[in-house]
């Protein structure tokens, strides 16, 4: 890997709201059966997509809580609806609002302090070479890999994201669980690798090295 240094992006939260016993209407559409009792929700904004998805995963495994929708906005962040908007929205639900207090504590969190993109360099490029070690049941249910198996969550720009996904798949004995072919809502692409913690370890430095290769030399033809 050149010798460009990484900085996080820490993502925020811009609004965050538990509604107790939502109408069962609201309810199923947003992906619940009308007979269910989990209408207690919590909805969650946050300016970065990726960051909130790995987020609400880690809020399964801390609460009783199930994530329900989450749904990128087009465009990203930079040109969104309004100032609470971000470029996600995302609502989980549980039978009890104590739920999801603690669900929505846990999310929370998990943006500030364990998920983020990383900044190369100063190239406007963006990574999220995230690797979650024992997946929860969101990005388990998404991406097939079994509930506390390791999951490699990659993320960059278009062909950034498509030379590091090659570079990871080579990189070690990994499995490729979904790729993520651009464009997205977000523009941005990636992939969820799965295998051995190590072997997933190994596929996110390879990952972030050709993202940051391309970055630092985007024009190479060879």
């Amino acid at each position: 890997m050149s010798k460009v240094s990484l900085s996080k992006l820490q993502g925020r939260v811009l609004s965050c709201r538990a509604l107790p016993n939502a109408d069962p209407r609201l309810c199923e559409a947003l992906g619940l059966p009308r007979s269910s009792e989990r209408r207690s929700l919590g909805l969650i904004t946050c300016d970065q997509d990726d960051t909130l998805y790995a987020a609400l995963d880690h809020g399964t495994k801390m609460a009783d809580v199930e994530v329900i929708y989450a749904k990128s906005f087009y465009a990203g962040s930079a040109h969104a609806s309004g100032p609470l908007s971000g470029e996600i929205l995302g609502v989980i639900s549980s039978s009890e609002p104590e739920s999801i207090d603690q669900g929505l504590r846990a999310i929370v969190d998990a943006v500030e302090r364990v998920f983020s993109f990383q900044a190369v360099g100063q190239t406007g490029v963006a990574v999220f070479p995230t690797v979650i070690a024992s997946v929860g049941r969101y990005l388990s249910a998404q991406s097939g890999v079994a509930v506390g198996q390791p999951l490699g969550y990659f993320i960059a720009p278009p062909i950034e994201a498509t030379l590091g996904v090659d570079a990871a798949l080579k990189a070690a004995d990994v499995t490729m669980a979904k790729f993520f072919g651009p464009p997205t809502e977000t523009n941005f692409a990636g992939a969820y690798i799965t295998g051995p913690l190590d072997a997933v370890e190994a596929a996110a430095r390879a990952f972030t090295a050709a993202v940051v290769d391309v970055a630092n030399d985007p024009r190479r033809s060879r």
